[in-house]
């Protein structure tokens, strides 16, 4: 039962996704994390300006599954399957991808280490960072913005803060308070090499 629920979760989730990019012989999947209101979704739409990639963007994702989300833990565990299987299965078909989503944690990033190592494919690791009196104007402002695919407010921000893990593996580290400029034609010039 669990299995159908799933493989009908991911096709919603592939539909919600729109038009996708022409599939080539080499996709590389990035995986982007951080705090909410570090800048992730901001940067993975200045990438995607640059390469044809289909970005994941967990919080659109959730809303796709889940109308109107809770949050849980298992609810993130259900998406977080569903949104796995998606990623390798726009992999397997050559769709280069953008996963937008906190991946705070080691163990979260340990099932995207494995669907790369499993259909070799390049991964390319980034994680996006802001000072936090940025991040709380942002969130602050996001708060105001109807259009905005993310509930997470200061409160959540703070709540998440100590579950981040440093990335074990070589990655990307970009303050999105800057000029990201230098970062995205770096990461380019890694997908493109």
């Amino acid at each position: 039962m669990e299995d159908t629920q799933l493989l009908s979760d991911v096709q919603r989730l592939t539909e919600s996704l729109g038009q996708l990019p022409e599939p080539v012989a080499e996709p590389v999947f990035i995986a982007v994390s951080g705090l909410p209101g570090t800048g992730k979704s901001y940067f993975c739409s200045k990438l995607a300006e640059k390469l044809h990639f289909v970005i994941l963007e967990s919080d659109a994702l959730r809303k796709a599954l889940f109308p109107s989300p809770s949050y849980s833990s298992q609810e993130s565990s259900h998406l977080f399957r569903a949104v796995h299987l998606l990623i390798e299965e726009l992999l397997k078909k050559g769709v280069p991808l953008i996963l937008d989503a906190t991946n705070l944690s080691e163990r979260y990033r340990e099932h995207l280490y494995s669907i790369a190592d499993r259909l070799d494919v390049k991964l390319v690791l980034v994680r996006v960072e802001a000072p936090p009196q940025v991040v709380y104007e942002r969130l602050k402002a996001r708060q105001e913005d109807l259009g905005s695919k993310s509930d997470a407010d200061w409160a959540v921000y703070q709540k998440m803060k100590p579950s981040v893990q440093k990335i074990r593996r070589h990655h990307y580290v970009v303050d999105t308070s800057r000029d990201i400029t230098p970062v995205l034609d770096k990461i380019v010039k890694e997908v493109k090499h």
